[in-house]
């Protein structure tokens, strides 16, 4: 359930040279490209707690069907652009050419990962309420409230661990032990006679949607071909909030059978289990076997993925990027050296924006804004706005590597801002006060379009981009650990602010907020579409 944008300075620029041909990874390109651009998934999430606690995250999401990825895939010409003069202008050309290797079924299944992350997110929502007269604690709104926390303090452990288990063990390695947590989790949920063991069954689950919070966009764009790994990474983003919406569909028969709840925790074991499953089955990351010597078996994964035409070329590639250096993987300190230290921050930032602006609390407290505002139906504005962040995914998903990453977050923070404002004055000025429900409904629905058009999907997505290999997985779970203790932390407060400030001036709070990251990211961030991640990584880091 879910922004910084990283200031890259020193970036070196390659001389356009007719040269041999230098692999963008998993597409062609004939030279190299020097844009940057750093991507992100967060993923949003919304608590919320009014006299019951109610938790829901919302993340852009996207459907990418194969021809979309098709079609995606065509030549194009790219022209990055160079900040403060460091990084040097060129064109990129994404030959056309068919493939006897395939990914999409193994990002298919990396995305059972991003189901059960909205999945939990979202299923606390309407069965709160119930499971609360069930274990007894209707009275205790502090035990309610820790059910639905519980699950982003073990988020916030499982996004620390989940790179360095990427790291030590893989990644599809890593995909098969987060089932255990994940299934033993639901499975505490489901069985539980006490709030003590439901709250140890949320934490446990949520340190399985910590972990794959981390390793699910790392996966994805280390296996995806550069030409849509923007489409594919997105991808990540349409299925947290097809787990939220499945999370909602499935509380509909709480009203006739008020101990539903209990197989609404249970339907989660069975994407879990499918999880470990599918990852026997799939091909590791070839750059994490390349980077652990394996290389008979990174030719094995490349051929796989992308065919063996394009084992040579791609392997070519692999060694360009580790050329120069024999650095062993980073350590955590290493994050915080002043050669990892811009990067890294860009990171934690995007997620901090990404949460600061208010996506939380907007789910957390939109209902209540909708019944405040005079709205009949308060589930059915809710559906329209989970409807709205689904169409906005969809929409960025064909954007991602047309208009690039820094172009929709630009755009997706300044659409944040004007609906906040819009929100605001609807609770303050009387001249609008007629229309407050219908303004309510507006100004909701606006920012949850606004925001899956790039501030949800895209800080997970430029992540794994921006990062160089030796910290990526490390540096991508401290980015997405901001992510959880900012959503924990707002989660708790969110409603003592309200109380003491008033929703209008929170509201023009965060619109504060949207204005600050535009800024920030005009500033910052650099354009990555189009690019090998070897590329962004030299471009980067020279001395690599």
């Amino acid at each position: 359930m879910q922004a910084s944008t990283f200031a890259v300075k020193g970036g070196i620029g390659f001389g356009v040279q007719k040269r041999k041909r230098i692999l963008n990874g998993f597409g062609e390109s004939k030279k190299p490209i020097l844009g940057l651009r750093m991507t992100d998934r967060s993923a949003c999430c919304g608590l919320r707690t009014i006299s019951t606690a109610m938790e829901t995250e919302l993340t852009g999401a996207r459907v990418g069907a194969y021809g979309i990825f098709r079609s995606l895939a065509k030549p194009r010409s790219v022209k990055a652009q160079a900040t403060d003069g460091d990084l040097e202008n060129a064109s990129f050309t994404v030959p056309q050419g068919k493939s006897s290797g395939t990914v999409l079924p193994y990002v298919g299944v990396a995305c059972l990962g991003a189901i059960l992350f909205g999945y939990h997110l979202g299923v606390v929502n309407g069965a709160l309420e119930y499971l609360a007269k069930d274990l007894g604690i209707v009275e205790n709104t502090v035990l309610q409230g820790w059910v639905v926390s519980a699950l982003l303090a073990g988020a916030t452990v499982g996004s620390f661990t989940g790179g360095t288990l990427a790291d030590k063990f893989g990644r599809t390695r890593t995909f098969q032990l987060d089932a255990i947590p994940l299934t033993i989790g639901a499975f505490l949920c489901v069985t539980a006679q006490s709030v003590q063991t439901m709250i140890i069954g949320r934490l446990l689950a949520g340190i399985g949607i910590g972990v794959t919070s981390a390793v699910v966009p790392l996966y994805i764009s280390e296996i995806s071909p550069t030409e849509i790994r923007g489409t594919l990474g997105s991808v990540n983003q349409l299925f947290i909030c097809i787990g939220i919406l499945a999370a909602l569909v499935a509380g509909l028969p709480l009203a006739g059978n008020p101990l539903w709840w209990r197989t609404m925790f249970g339907i989660a074991i069975l994407p879990s289990i499918l999880l470990a499953l599918g990852m026997a089955v799939s091909p590791e990351s070839p750059r994490w076997l390349f980077q652990q010597g394996k290389i008979a078996e990174a030719e094995k994964s490349i051929k796989t993925l992308f065919g063996k035409e394009r084992v040579a070329e791609v392997m070519h590639d692999l060694t360009a990027a580790a050329q120069g250096s024999t650095e062993p993987e980073a350590g955590w300190f290493d994050l915080f050296s002043s050669r990892y230290w811009k990067v890294v921050s860009v990171g934690a930032a995007l997620f901090l924006f990404q949460q600061l602006a208010g996506i939380n609390a907007v789910v957390y407290y939109s209902t209540s804004v909708f019944r405040s505002a005079g709205i009949a139906s308060d589930v059915a504005a809710s559906a329209l706005v989970g409807m709205a962040n689904v169409f906005g995914t969809a929409v960025a998903s064909s954007l991602m590597d047309r208009q690039g990453r820094k172009s929709l977050l630009i755009t997706s923070f300044s659409g944040m801002a004007a609906s906040m404002l819009l929100l605001s004055l609807s609770f303050t000025w009387k001249v609008l006060a007629p229309y407050s429900g219908t303004l309510a409904v507006l100004g909701t629905v606006l920012y949850v379009l606004s925001f899956s058009l790039g501030a949800g999907p895209v800080p997970a997505l430029l992540l794994p981009e921006i990062f160089a290999s030796r910290i990526r997985a490390k540096a991508v779970a401290l980015s997405l650990g901001m992510h959880w203790i900012s959503n924990f932390i707002i989660g708790l407060y969110f409603l003592s602010v309200v109380t003491k400030f008033g929703i209008s001036s929170v509201y023009l709070g965060f619109a504060t907020v949207c204005l600050l990251a535009v800024l920030y990211i005009a500033g910052n961030v650099v354009e990555t579409k189009g690019r090998s991640l070897e590329e962004i990584e030299r471009a980067l880091n020279p001395a690599i």
